[in-house]
C-alpha cells in the first residue's frame, strides 16, 4: 500500500475488528493521546500549526477523539460514515488543509496509537488503522477535490 496507489484496499472484517479493539484502549486516555497526536503532528509538520491558531485546544482535543470514535464505530455501517467524513473534509478544505497535511496526520496517529498501545500496536493493528485511515483521508480529500 503505497502512496501512489489509487485504488482503496478494503477494510477486512479482521482489520475492522483490530481497529474497534485497540481503539477502546485508547479511550480511557484519550485526552493524553490526544495531547500526544498533536504535539507529534505539530513536531513533524510545522505547516499544520497555523490551521489551530485561535482554536480552544482541549476543545480541539476533545473534537478529535470524539470524530475518531465515531468513524471507529461506523465501520459497521461504512456508507454512512463516510457520508459523515465527506462533510468532514470539505471543512478541513475550507481551512486549508492540504493532501501533505493528511500524510503528517496519518503519521502522528499511527505514531500516538504505537506509543498508547505499546505492545499490543502489532503489525497487523497497525496495517489495520493505516487502512482504515487511507478510506476515510481519501474519501476527504475526493470531495476536495471535487468541489
Amino acid at each position: 500500500m503505497g502512496k501512489a496507489q489509487t485504488e482503496q484496499e478494503p477494510v477486512t472484517n479482521e482489520q475492522k475488528e483490530l481497529v474497534q479493539t485497540s481503539w477502546q484502549k485508547v479511550v480511557p486516555i484519550a485526552d493524553r493521546a490526544a495531547m500526544l497526536f498533536y504535539d507529534r503532528l505539530f513536531e513533524i509538520d510545522r505547516s499544520t500549526q497555523p490551521l489551530f491558531r485561535g482554536s480552544d485546544m482541549p476543545e480541539q482535543r476533545k473534537k478529535l477523539m470524539q470524530m475518531i470514535g465515531v468513524a471507529v464505530s461506523g465501520l459497521d455501517r461504512v456508507d454512512a460514515t463516510l457520508a459523515a467524513v465527506a462533510e468532514l473534509g470539505k471543512r478541513h478544505g475550507a481551512y486549508g488543509v492540504t493532501d501533505e497535511h493528511y500524510d503528517s496526520v496519518r503519521a502522528a496517529l499511527l505514531w500516538t496509537l504505537e506509543k498508547g498501545l505499546g505492545e499490543q500496536f502489532t503489525p497487523e493493528v497497525k496495517e489495520a488503522w493505516a487502512t482504515v485511515y487511507a478510506l476515510l483521508a481519501n474519501t476527504m480529500k475526493g470531495v476536495v477535490a471535487a468541489v
